[in-house]
């Protein structure tokens, strides 16, 4: 199904896979210490009406690590210089958690590049930017110790814990989540600053967002109290919860997920 390449975009090589095909572009942003490949049910589902693009972040999966800034503006303005690169024509993007707030960077820094977004779990917590960093700051060290434990575990010692901790996965997923998390190199969790203020960002926003938010007892980020500010932050923003989803909420409940992209994308002009 997926076409690899690699696309230069100021000095940075970006990896991407791509569905193809003649219907309007998708493009896709994984969370971190994934990689493109982490779309690949979604992007399944839905090569038949869109061509879907799905690239490495830098720092993951096969694109370049540079030495410096890794925040969410710069994330996104490799996004958006991505998408420009390729030749995309006011593509609908989307995100998920780190991507989410990768793609909400985009929308703000270069607000004629999307015709329309989708935000899955995005970090969205009802506090002050500084204590949203400070989460991340230590989300980030966790993530880092964990990927120091399976860089000695190897391959297939990370692809039976991840089958452990998530025996619904399917055997693709599983691997791809594996080889993800030993693909991210370390600069990605040292240089992460970014005190991010979502809520001025989302009111900038002027192009329709779908806000997929998932069941906070279970792991998911985004509460109903901040996805009712978010709504009121942003007129044009619909929210779609789903029960019984985790943060990963495409993997854990993709059926429903994908019902509620597409009722979403067949409203957007």
């Amino acid at each position: 199904m997926w076409i690899s390449r690699f696309v230069t975009v100021n000095g940075l090589q970006i990896h991407y896979l791509r569905t193809g095909g003649s219907g309007p572009p998708l493009v896709l942003a994984h969370g971190g210490t994934a990689n493109g490949k982490s779309w690949t049910r979604v992007a399944s589902a839905l090569a038949d009406t869109f061509d879907v693009i799905a690239p490495d972040a830098r720092g993951h999966g096969l694109t370049d690590a540079p030495t410096g800034d890794y925040s969410f503006t710069t994330l996104g303005n490799d996004l958006a210089g991505f998408i420009e690169a390729l030749g995309l024509d006011h593509p609908v993007i989307g995100g998920a958690s780190m991507g989410a707030n990768t793609v909400l960077s985009l929308l703000t820094n270069h607000p004629d590049v999307a015709r329309a977004a989708i935000l899955e779990d995005p970090i969205f917590f009802l506090q002050s930017p500084e204590a949203t960093q400070h989460w991340i700051d230590t989300a980030l060290a966790s993530l880092r110790a964990e990927a120091n434990s399976l860089a000695k575990l190897g391959l297939d010692g990370t692809l039976e814990r991840f089958r452990l901790a998530n025996p619904h996965w399917s055997n693709a997923e599983l691997e791809n989540a594996a080889t993800a998390k030993l693909q991210v190199r370390d600069v990605f969790f040292t240089t992460f600053q970014d005190r991010f203020d979502w809520q001025a960002l989302l009111g900038q926003v002027r192009c329709p967002i779908l806000l997929v938010t998932g069941d906070p007892d279970r792991g998911a980020l985004v509460t109903a109290e901040a996805g009712d500010v978010a709504k009121r932050c942003c007129p044009t923003l619909d929210v779609a919860n789903i029960p019984d989803a985790s943060h990963n909420i495409n993997s854990d409940q993709v059926d429903h997920f994908l019902r509620e992209v597409r009722g979403f994308l067949s409203r957007v002009p």
